[in-house]
């Protein structure tokens, strides 16, 4: 398996540190509003990349919470609200968004607040070892002490010494050293340290709590590429300098995400959060957006492909139908070319991961592998049922459901509107038969909604029907009805 290494700018052959497990550490959000596409198109690509890694080694996936930062502490001065509160329930909100689009959760998530005592530490050994200094202002990285500062950004330091990309500050030596630690004198988040009250510097949490929960160098870092230069090139300079040891052997960058060939920004009136992104798409057409294009490549937000993209999904779950209903009939045929031909595009899938997790290449001989299973006439059984495996296997890393099983994300919406329909159109006897697969609870519901709506219409109460139609439409289920029958379906 080869990936693309931003340190050495190419590709290389991927050998885990440790036999059979890997270390991931993907920077993580700093909740002080609310998640954005942004944030999806880098979380969605990690998490094939994860999912892909998982079929080969353990993986260990650390995501940090920037629960502490200068725009964290601007927002609450702005709403009076407590930092603590804000941080949380921002997050909390974006990993229920994220469980909807198919993310799976990392194994620790760390706070900043709760490892101050792992960031101090850090700090005090990077001073030991020469490479910080302390002022009356805080505490900062000599930048000029670290050999390979540069390194993986490819900044050329003599060019960036102006201090243009700096706070400028008269107590540091020189305007690109950064904090370490900022002192404060009664802020709203503040903590005790041997330098003074204050709070970490941006950086320096990342590699604190990495090597933390690591206890080692990383396998895999990763990140949006606009993370590359200041804060992960700050990343090696103070985690080698404190450790002397190697701290990332792979670095891995998605590629930017503009809307309209502009980068996001609400002063420009393009900016998209994921709640409203899911409003309007399923989690499969987010995902299968995101597919399309490499990890590396940059990405301009365009709902007329997203639209297209679902399309795609459909393409694929509808082809797996007519696979099952094949195998329904047991049969000892067998098609020697049918079987080389499936058998040589799964091979080929696999390869196109392997080379740096290439998702549209991969795509691309998924359709064909389809292509070959619907034309396929002899009912070879044996090699069907394979097939039905590996394509299982497949749809898993890219992480799509069907429509029935991302249904389990609307439980409660469908729970509220049944709540609604018997307050406001009388008295309603709904069945709750509770299930620890959310997925059949919510279609238990769902299916006593329909009923009821199926009943006000044979009772020709058609106003009523359709407010029930309405109130499901509201939450992203649509209903039709179709050759005497009714039939649902997510749009987001």
């Amino acid at each position: 398996m080869q990936i693309y290494n931003s340190l050495s700018q190419k590709i290389e052959e991927f050998v885990p540190l440790e036999k059979g497990k890997i270390v991931l550490y993907v920077c993580g959000l700093t909740p002080y509003d609310h998640t954005h596409i942004g944030h999806v198109r880098t979380y969605i690509a990690f998490d094939i990349i994860k999912r892909y890694l998982k079929m080969k080694y353990h993986v260990y996936h650390i995501q940090n919470i920037t629960d502490v930062d200068d725009k964290i502490i601007n927002r609450c001065k702005e709403t009076n609200q407590d930092p603590k509160e804000l941080t949380e329930n921002i997050h909390n909100e974006a990993l229920d968004l994220f469980d909807a689009v198919g993310i799976e959760r990392a194994d620790v998530y760390p706070k900043v607040t709760e490892h101050i005592p792992q960031i101090i530490e850090m700090i005090q050994r990077i001073m030991q070892n020469g490479h910080a200094y302390e002022t009356k202002t805080g505490v900062y990285f000599d930048v000029s002490s670290f050999e390979n500062y540069g390194q993986l950004s490819g900044q050329d330091l003599e060019k960036v010494k102006s201090g243009s990309r700096f706070e400028p500050d008269e107590t540091k030596k020189s305007p690109e050293d950064f904090a370490l630690w900022k002192k404060t004198n009664g802020e709203i988040i503040e903590f005790d340290s041997p330098f003074g009250k204050g709070r970490p510097g941006w950086h320096i949490e990342c590699s604190a709590m990495a090597l933390h929960y690591a206890k080692r160098t990383l396998d895999i870092h990763g990140g949006a590429r606009d993370l590359i230069f200041p804060h992960h090139e700050n990343e090696i300079a103070q985690s080698e300098a404190g450790t002397k040891k190697q701290f990332i052997k792979y670095w891995a960058h998605t590629g930017f995400l503009t809307v309209n060939g502009e980068k996001m920004s609400k002063s420009l009136g393009n900016f998209i959060t994921l709640k409203d992104a899911l409003e309007r798409f399923t989690p499969n057409e987010l995902r299968m957006f995101f597919i399309q294009s490499h990890y590396r490549s940059p990405v301009d937000y365009d709902e007329e492909k997203i639209k297209a993209a679902g399309e795609a999904v459909k393409r694929i779950f509808n082809s797996l139908e007519l696979l099952k209903e094949k195998i329904d009939i047991e049969s000892n045929e067998k098609d020697g070319k049918f079987r080389k031909e499936t058998d040589d595009l799964i091979k080929k899938f696999y390869e196109h991961m392997d080379d740096d997790f290439n998702t549209p290449q991969a795509l691309a001989v998924l359709f064909e592998l389809l292509h070959s299973i619907n034309k396929q006439e002899k009912n070879d059984f044996d090699q069907f049922k394979k097939l039905q495996e590996e394509l299982q296997k497949i749809i898993d890393i890219f992480g799509l459901k069907k429509e029935d099983e991302n249904l389990g994300n609307k439980l409660d919406d469908i729970v509220n509107v049944q709540g609604w329909l018997t307050k406001n159109l009388g008295v309603v006897r709904w069945k709750h038969i509770p299930s620890k697969n959310k997925t059949e609870e919510a279609e238990i519901e769902l299916r006593q909604i329909i009923e009821l709506r199926d009943r006000l219409r044979k009772e020709k109460k058609y106003r009523e029907a359709d407010i029930v139609r309405d109130k499901l439409g509201e939450i992203g289920i649509i209903i039709e009805d179709k050759e005497g029958k009714t039939k649902w379906s997510i749009k987001g």
